[in-house]
């Protein structure tokens, strides 16, 4: 996947399902062919196909199990492939895992050929992210997420010490930053603090016009 990213979770909105989720792919691959700027989207689980099928954008799940056989209502991570989905969110702050958890899941998706976002909430915890090798570690305050207020303007500090964090123990590994992401200025901002992209919901997924907001998004890249 090119840098930067611009990764956008639906949650469970209602503003990201059905129709409304359909017009944010849409927007969503219309700005990333125009601009070339890789925007990839975390739809609700029962959009996973039909966005892989439908739209020529990178698709990620919300979550995994690194799990297989008599699970009931968990989500193997070879569904999502199956699916046709590139990667998945891991540790999300809304569906947070213990640290052997997040091993078996960046584990689960490496066997079957998944990107794994690692979520994380400060330096300290990037960093022992960062040891699993995962594809990335998005590093996002929980204080602020929802908020409106940009984690780029609010602790700057955040995103610098984790990529520097991570970077010392995995090179290889990317970093994303989310919270209160919102414009071109804050997506600008976080890649001028070393970050590989953002990671974002509601200013989109919520939005009136998405596809003006994603516009927004890549305007200073």
């Amino acid at each position: 996947m090119s840098s930067p990213l611009i990764l956008v979770n639906f949650k469970s909105y209602r503003e990201g399902a059905g129709n409304s989720a359909g017009q944010i792919g849409s927007a969503a691959e219309l700005v990333m062919q125009e601009s070339g700027v890789t925007i990839g989207v975390a739809p609700q689980f029962v959009e996973l196909h039909p966005f892989c099928r439908h739209y020529e954008i990178p698709v990620y799940a919300q979550h995994i199990d690194a799990v297989e056989g008599a699970f009931t209502g968990r989500i193997p991570a070879f569904t999502v492939r199956a699916a046709g989905c590139v990667g998945s969110l891991i540790n999300h702050s809304e569906r947070r895992l213990t640290i052997a958890e997040i091993e078996a899941c960046v584990e689960a998706a490496k066997f079957n050929h998944l990107e794994s976002v690692v979520c994380t909430n400060n330096v300290g915890v990037s960093a022992a992210a960062a040891a699993f090798s995962p594809t990335y570690v998005a590093v996002e305050p929980p204080e602020l997420i929802g908020s409106g207020i940009s984690v780029t303007k609010a602790n700057p500090d955040i995103i610098r010490n984790s990529v520097a964090a991570v970077k010392r123990i995995s090179p290889e590994v990317k970093v994303l930053c989310g919270a209160g992401i919102q414009s071109g200025e804050c997506v600008k901002t976080a890649v001028d603090l070393g970050a590989d992209g953002v990671l974002l919901a509601s200013s989109v997924v919520k939005a009136k016009d998405p596809e003006a907001v994603l516009r927004d998004l890549v305007s200073l890249l």
